[in-house]
């Protein structure tokens, strides 16, 4: 039987390999087309996020907190999505001062792309498991995600608190 140690770490190997593996990138790819745009992992999540915008788009500090990264990465990111014309930039209908960003209509056909291509390709990764399973992996990887979020939160506080960084 494994250790709780032993477990920690297989776990954050096969969460390395996830975020990063060949499999991941060769996936990337292949939702992307052959003919379609170089992106990075950030820089399509990036864009799924803009394109989740309703009408009036994303405020910029807005997009960086729904990003989860500082302005200045939110910037870079919407940069290269700009430049390959999949946003753009927009003065606010409200306050004229206020820069949105919106999907083009170019993004937003890749995004629906991307996700259609995503739902096949997880639906034949979850074929060897049984709904049971199914239902646990996801009930397992949202907790997952809430505790990363917590920890998130409670280093945040922690480094608030003691100005360490």
């Amino acid at each position: 039987m494994s250790t709780d140690r032993e477990l920690a770490l297989r776990i954050a190997l096969a969460w390395r390999e996830l975020r990063r593996g060949a499999a991941g990138l060769a996936l990337r790819s292949h939702m992307l087309g052959p003919d379609g745009p170089s992106l990075e992992q950030a820089q399509l999540d990036a864009l799924e996020i803009i394109a989740s915008a309703k009408t009036d788009g994303w405020r910029m500090t807005d997009f960086a907190d729904a990003f989860r990264v500082d302005p200045s990465s939110a910037t870079r990111a919407v940069d290269r999505l700009e430049s390959l014309g999949l946003v753009e930039r927009t003065r606010a209908v409200a306050d004229k001062r206020v820069v949105t960003v919106v999907a083009t209509p170019d993004g937003r056909k890749l995004v629906r792309s991307v996700n259609r291509l995503r739902a096949v390709g997880m639906q034949r990764l979850l074929e060897p498991f049984d709904e049971t399973e199914r239902e646990q992996f996801a009930d397992y990887l949202e907790r997952f995600v809430a505790s990363i979020d917590d920890l998130v939160h409670e280093l945040e506080r922690n480094h608030r608190a003691t100005g360490i960084r």
